[in-house]
């Protein structure tokens, strides 16, 4: 494979969504609900995400970034606690912002650090650019551009989310590789035509909670980000 550029699936792959966000809710939430289980909060709001993008996937809504999607999905998960008149704006707010402060698994600076060195790197990921760009910078995740589902209007699995990457890249989609830890989203590049890498992260949201090995077939299948890093280059 003549690779020339990685794009990468951010949460999850990258990003521990689901520490970062159980921290944040047992933070904030402490005084309207100081017996909070933090990460049951995490993945209850998790679970609406793939539902809250499916109008917009299907042409039934305009294009809503994913802050806007949380907040909308955030009311759902108080409500179901009895916290819906008790959260004021400002905390609603903060919550929907614990997405922008999440923390990379241990090995990724390094890891894109030395693929830097390779090949052109680039998140595509459902995450809108001001989301991306706090990622970035919280991580020091050395991204060359930031390409996703703002850019294409539109949330993976779409094709446009992959086809836009390798368009802005300029490249053909078989010198680009999606890298991800979601079967299910490199089946959907692969479809395109991408390369594809699977990353194992079998805890994502708790123990065997996530993948440990791709459950499609893979040009790369790697146990992190470093060992895909060690095969690569």
């Amino acid at each position: 494979m003549a690779i020339q550029a990685l794009i990468f699936d951010v949460f999850g792959t990258l990003l521990d969504w689901h520490g970062g966000v159980a921290r944040e809710a047992s933070r904030l939430l402490a005084p309207f609900r100081p017996d909070l289980d933090g990460g049951a909060f995490a993945q209850a709001w998790r679970d609406r995400y793939q539902p809250g993008m499916e109008p917009i996937r299907q042409g039934a809504r305009a294009y809503a970034d994913l802050d806007t999607l949380h907040g909308e999905s955030l009311e759902g998960v108080l409500a179901n606690l009895g916290l819906g008149e008790a959260v004021p704006p400002e905390v609603r707010r903060e919550l929907v912002l614990a997405w922008h402060r999440l923390d990379a698994w241990p090995e990724i600076p390094d890891a894109l650090a030395a693929l830097r060195d390779r090949y052109l790197l680039a998140p595509c990921s459902n995450a809108h650019v001001r989301l991306a760009i706090a990622h970035a910078r919280r991580n020091r995740l050395p991204w060359d551009a930031v390409l996703g589902a703002e850019f294409a209007q539109d949330y993976k699995p779409k094709p446009a989310v992959y086809l836009r990457a390798v368009e802005a890249l300029r490249l053909q989609p078989d010198e680009v590789m999606m890298v991800a830890a979601h079967s299910s989203d490199l089946a959907a590049a692969a479809a395109c035509g991408l390369a594809t890498a699977h990353i194992a992260r079998p805890d994502e949201s708790g123990p065997g909670t996530g993948e440990s090995a791709p459950l499609v077939p893979v040009d790369v299948s790697a146990s992190d980000l470093a060992d895909l890093a060690r095969q690569l280059t």
